[in-house]
């Protein structure tokens, strides 16, 4: 995907398309959420107009998204929030960690051949059962 602004859009329709192929598929609503946030990380906090690589992974159990770049260092802080933690709720940046600590079911970061790859993982939402015959 471009080094731009424009990956994030790019970004939310591949997850969204992705998701809408398998059976059982995460949250599609909060995949696309976090996925736009790593992007936009990207995009904003590395150099270079190298390109951004979107990896998403559809398991059994749900789905694993990844974001490459070409940054090796490390993403902010991506472990759980502690209890009683308070945001401050004039900030304007820095929420994306948050809400991919919050919403995901995992989520880390690793160092490539290349840079580095930021993750998350959602879990399948369980198949709700149809309407009953005759209702």
């Amino acid at each position: 995907m471009p080094h731009s602004t424009a990956a994030v859009p790019i970004a939310r329709a591949l997850i969204r398309t992705a998701l809408s192929d398998i059976d059982a598929p995460a949250d599609s609503d909060t995949a696309e959420l976090l996925t736009a946030e790593l992007v936009a990380n990207a995009v904003e906090h590395t150099l270079g107009g190298e390109p951004i690589e979107l990896v998403v992974e559809l398991l059994p159990t749900g789905c694993q998204v990844e974001v490459h770049d070409r940054d090796p260092a490390p993403p902010g802080d991506l472990s759980r929030p502690e209890p009683g933690c308070e945001v401050d709720p004039w900030q304007e940046h820095g929420r994306g960690l948050l809400l991919i600590r919050t919403l995901s079911s995992a989520c880390g970061h690793r160092t490539t051949e290349h840079g580095k790859a930021v993750w998350f993982t959602l879990p399948a939402i369980p198949a709700q059962p149809g309407p009953s015959p005759g209702s």
